[in-house]
């Protein structure tokens, strides 16, 4: 073998270990995906927590809330669609009964007004205590923004932490993604969690096929069209 023919080896070996090598690592994400949906899963299954067993933040975790709704810091989180429309999440901050803090919630979806778009659909909420079951989350709805993003009653995002200085709330660090309780005529079509997990399927699904290709090259050009070329007349 040729210092040029052993070169062209080492360097399709190397492009191929590195390609399949690759492709394992985005197996054993999507792995790491799966054990996460599992947790995921098992948190949803215990009894749903209380007011006073808030003390422990278990994301995922069902929850039973009572308290009274702080209306006049609501917050439409713009630009969500829903069942092919679009419209805003409705966040609104529940006053936890019993307690001195409160917690963000997003209580569901309400439609955009097409011809005006800051004009905001009725909203039916209750002035009482309400109990509303729902599931913990990190935060509320996130999509992308470019900067820090403006305040007021319509944003894209909403932080917590700067939530709760500019209303002197005292909330806790997470919210309540809500799929039940007073009739306000909102809807809560919420989209299960996306993990991802296509994604890197089809990525090690890419990088397998490209460690095949360079392979199938290597032994095209470097054995099989050679041997052809000897046997021709």
């Amino acid at each position: 073998m040729t210092a040029r023919h052993l070169l062209m080896l080492l360097a399709a070996l190397l492009a191929a270990a590195l390609t399949a090598r690759l492709g394992v690592w985005q197996l054993d994400r999507a792995r790491q995906k799966l054990a996460l949906q599992a947790d995921i899963e098992a948190e949803a299954a215990k009894p749903a927590l209380t007011n006073a067993q808030l003390g422990g933040y278990a994301l995922h975790r069902r929850v039973v809330l009572r308290g009274t709704w702080d209306a006049r810091h609501t917050v439409w989180l713009d630009n969500r669609p829903m069942d092919g429309r679009a419209g805003f999440y409705v966040v609104t901050p529940l006053r936890l009964s019993g307690r001195d803090d409160a917690i963000l919630v997003q209580r569901g979806w309400a439609p955009r007004n097409v011809a005006e778009r800051t004009q905001l659909p009725p909203l039916n909420t209750s002035s009482g205590e309400v109990e509303v079951l729902g599931r913990l989350a990190a935060s509320t709805s996130r999509v992308y923004q470019l900067g820090e993003g403006a305040g007021g009653t319509i944003r894209q995002n909403l932080d917590t932490v700067s939530f709760g200085a500019e209303t002197g709330l005292r909330l806790l660090p997470l919210a309540v993604i809500q799929t039940a309780g007073p009739d306000d005529g909102l809807l809560r079509h919420w989209p299960a969690p996306d993990l991802g997990l296509q994604t890197h399927y089809g990525y090690a699904f890419q990088w397998f096929a490209l460690c095949a290709l360079i392979l199938s090259l290597y032994v095209w050009f470097q054995h099989l069209r050679p041997r052809l070329r000897r046997q021709q007349p």
